[in-house]
């Protein structure tokens, strides 16, 4: 077997991804599988996302949600292939050969880890969901040129490949359970080992829209998970790849948390307003998730 497809599911609809994926494998006749694994969705989801079961060779639902990074490794259990190809639930396939172009680079270049890309639509959507939108056009859908420029902090864990073996010995982070730089941290762990991230363009769509509170949350999670990295990973705490952490470490040597603090206290309100609002810059979701870093830093 050449190639496990693996898709962690959770509360989103995967019929239209996997019936898309498995017409690629029939039509061009591919070595592959496709591996469903759900992180113990709402039952309404589950019962949608059922129809799918007789396209995947392996259909598991968990009972309990285990997160992003813990079920990540699990597929570990079941993929029979060498290399596995990871796709968030939200993707939808743009490109007719999208599986066939892996698994042509795999046979052509025996990569350790590829990453492929993501993309969304071009067009402004409503004001609800402009904070998600800008964050991806500005700061997630980079093109293969500039990606190949920092391979290993522009990855990220949407549309992947990675050798089986690397994944064994490199496994995600299971500490991390929460949203957020889980695949910073792999990526990092990576390049201690001088294993080698490439990419290539073959993007997927982000087929989520998400509000501006849903993306707030997500962002405050992100936040905390960072600050128990910063307080438990050497490296992520002196990294100068995670902007985030690279402020928070700056602040705290010119002594600047505590001013921070009053700051971010008085313009909280404000700055969430802002954020909600769908017309803030990227600035001020920044402000934001350094506000919340240093209030969990400060609780812990």
């Amino acid at each position: 077997m050449m190639l496990s497809v693996c898709i962690p599911v959770y509360n989103f609809d995967v019929t239209e991804l996997i019936t898309d994926i498995r017409n690629q494998i029939n039509t061009d006749d591919l070595d592959a599988e496709i591996i469903f694994i759900d992180d113990a969705s709402q039952e309404e989801m589950r019962q949608r996302n059922e129809i799918v079961k007789s396209l995947t060779d392996h259909y598991i639902l968990l009972e309990k949600n285990i997160g992003r990074s813990k079920i990540r490794n699990l597929f570990l259990k079941y993929s029979k292939s060498d290399y596995l190809l990871f796709l968030d639930c939200d993707g939808k396939i743009i490109t007719k050969g999208f599986i066939k172009n892996y698994i042509n680079f795999i046979n052509n270049h025996h990569p350790d880890v590829v990453y492929g890309g993501r993309t969304v639509n071009e067009s402004k959507p409503d004001l609800r969901y402009g904070l998600r939108w800008k964050f991806a056009t500005e700061r997630e859908n980079l093109p293969v040129d500039v990606r190949k420029k920092s391979p290993y902090r522009d990855f990220q864990t949407n549309n992947f490949i990675v050798r089986k073996s690397v994944l064994e010995n490199h496994p995600f982070d299971e500490s991390i359970v929460q949203y957020g730089y889980e695949d910073l941290i792999f990526a990092k762990n990576l390049y201690k080992d001088k294993i080698k991230i490439e990419h290539i363009d073959n993007a997927i769509y982000n087929n989520d829209v998400e509000t501006n509170e849903v993306f707030l949350k997500k962002a405050d999670q992100s936040a905390k998970s960072l600050a128990h990295l910063i307080e438990t990973d050497l490296d992520v705490r002196n990294s100068s790849n995670i902007k985030l952490a690279k402020a928070y470490a700056l602040l705290k040597k010119t002594g600047g948390i505590l001013i921070y603090k009053m700051f971010y206290k008085i313009m909280k309100p404000f700055i969430i307003r802002k954020l909600l609002s769908g017309k803030a810059e990227l600035k001020t979701l920044d402000l934001y998730k350094l506000g919340q870093l240093i209030d969990y830093i400060s609780k812990s």
